[in-house]
């Protein structure tokens, strides 16, 4: 939001368009709290439309989308990634190419200008953070969360699939008993009905008194991060936006697989989710079971310094600059640029 916050700041006409496959009907209304008018459209065909009835100067992407010759000639597109994780899909959403791409890190910026050499990409960070790094974001009240202010903090931030949150047990609370922990599901856990599994587990884990899990009504993860000590999570973007924070994070290298992903299958899982675009091994330490888990944490809780190097060629590498000032440098390209 912190790009839009600061379009609005500047007066500008902002809209959101979302894609009502995207969210259940009833966690709709979770979006009214963004202060921005909202378009509901089912699909590219019905966004197309919109975008050719509103003729905007700019629309913002956070994928990639097939209908750009059918834009108005007068209207610009940019790609802004809502993530920045180890998926190669990051890279290949920029193989229709649109009129720049804003970029975070210093690694992604020189491969994805190898991959298309004749695009326009912009380095400016990545402006989910600026929130964080301006100051604006408090982070949460745990006391107002039943939790203990005095305690260290836990965040498990698990991704909808391929997700740990299958293996870690009911109660596995009572083997962090002398932590905070929020528990931070990814959206799709609660609005995609195949994701009901999840769901029931995260219930079990909230009848705990040192843990809190967060509703799909909460849709920013920042308040999370700032009031955390660690963070554990799989394969995702949360873990390069965690140490941008330089604070530790412990990769959970177990999860549960979907049918389609495994035995003779196992391949697309490779496809899908391969590391080759972002290696990330050095980010922090790998756990190939929950058993070994406390093990891990205590460690890290106790020497956070371990990975502090590697945080920061991490932060340079693929977050890019932290300087809470990321959307301002977007918004400024974009009004140079109408």
């Amino acid at each position: 939001m912190s790009v839009i916050e600061r379009c609005l700041e500047l007066s500008s006409k902002v809209k959101l368009v979302i894609y009502k496959s995207n969210i259940d009907h009833e966690y709709r209304c979770v979006f009214d709290k963004l202060k921005v008018d909202l378009v509901w459209v089912e699909d590219d065909y019905a966004a197309l439309n919109t975008y050719k009835k509103e003729k905007p100067d700019w629309i913002l992407f956070g994928n990639s989308f097939k209908f750009l010759s059918s834009l108005s000639a007068n209207t610009k597109t940019a790609q802004l990634g809502h993530g920045i994780g180890p998926k190669p899909s990051y890279y290949h959403k920029s193989s229709t190419p649109m009129t720049v791409r804003f970029m975070e890190g210093d690694i992604r910026l020189s491969k994805i200008q190898s991959m298309f050499p004749d695009d326009t990409f912009i380095q400016v960070g990545y402006s989910k953070l600026d929130p964080v790094f301006n100051g604006l974001e408090k982070g949460l009240n745990l006391a107002d969360l039943a939790l203990n202010p005095e305690k260290k903090t836990i965040l498990y931030a698990p991704t909808f699939n391929p997700s740990s949150l299958e293996c870690f047990p009911d109660d596995w609370p009572l083997d962090f008993a002398e932590f905070n922990i929020l528990i931070k599901p990814h959206s799709f856990t609660y609005t995609i009905d195949q994701y009901a599994g999840q769901r029931e587990k995260l219930k079990k884990w909230a009848s705990y008194e040192n843990v809190y899990v967060a509703g799909p009504e909460e849709l920013s993860l920042l308040p999370h991060m700032v009031s955390a000590d660690i963070l554990l999570s799989e394969a995702s973007s949360t873990l390069f936006e965690f140490v941008a924070l330089d604070k530790p994070v412990v990769v959970c290298d177990f999860y549960k697989l979907k049918w389609s992903y495994r035995g003779i299958f196992h391949f697309r899982f490779k496809k899908r989710f391969g590391t080759d675009n972002v290696l990330y091994k050095d980010i922090g330490p790998h756990v190939n079971s929950y058993k070994k888990l406390r093990e891990v944490v205590l460690d890290e809780l106790n020497c956070p310094e371990t990975y502090k190097a590697q945080r920061a060629q991490y932060t340079r590498d693929h977050v890019g600059p932290i300087d809470g000032l990321v959307s301002k440098r977007i918004v400024d390209y974009l009004i140079e640029n109408a």
